[in-house]
């Protein structure tokens, strides 16, 4: 069984990886997945929160620091290191690779597990904006695929995690609120 759906997970990430490739992809891919061509909005946006955002803007950009630092551990430091899973540019043939394959492990993406964890807080606290939090998400998880450093289940289970713990994170924080009534 395990043999079957890890075929599965190789076929269709050769499927995204491969068959999907073209020269757009080719050159937006990179850019999505690369955490520095994001810092700079990253600091905007919170810089924003912190000035512009109101009481709930400064609770929120305070509390991202944390669930970031929580989210990025568990999937960095604990669950890939419990997993020990090669990436698929380590291991496949003819991988389209877009961008360096690093020597860490595979499951699961971390960008998946920030991003989704960051898509449910933020979510909670503008939920306005949703759909584009999400969509976001979706897209930086996606580009590991395309980029050849991630199977689609590192994405998936990435995904799951990172709901999850944003759920948790987010049901943490309204148990201290209430008891503090920060917002």
């Amino acid at each position: 069984m395990v043999d079957f759906l890890y075929n599965i997970d190789v076929q269709v990430f050769y499927f995204i990886n491969r068959t999907l490739a073209n020269p757009v992809t080719d050159s937006v891919m990179p850019f999505i997945t690369e955490l520095n061509h994001w810092k700079i909005f990253y600091v905007i946006m919170w810089l924003y929160m912190m000035i512009s955002g109101g009481r709930r803007g400064r609770v929120a950009g305070i509390l991202v620091l944390f669930l970031v630092l929580i989210t990025d551990q568990v999937s960095s430091n604990l669950v890939k290191h419990l997993i020990e899973r090669a990436r698929p540019c380590s291991v496949l043939p003819n991988v389209h690779l877009l961008v360096g394959c690093t020597g860490s492990f595979s499951f699961p993406s971390s960008h998946a597990v920030n991003n989704f964890a960051g898509a449910v807080f933020f979510s909670h606290f503008y939920p306005r904006y949703t759909a584009a939090f999400y969509t976001a998400a979706i897209l930086m998880a996606l580009s590991r695929v395309f980029c050849g450093v991630h199977y689609p289940s590192d994405i998936l289970g990435g995904m799951m995690i990172g709901i999850i713990l944003g759920f948790l994170f987010i049901k943490a924080w309204e148990l201290i609120n209430k008891k503090i009534k920060l917002i």
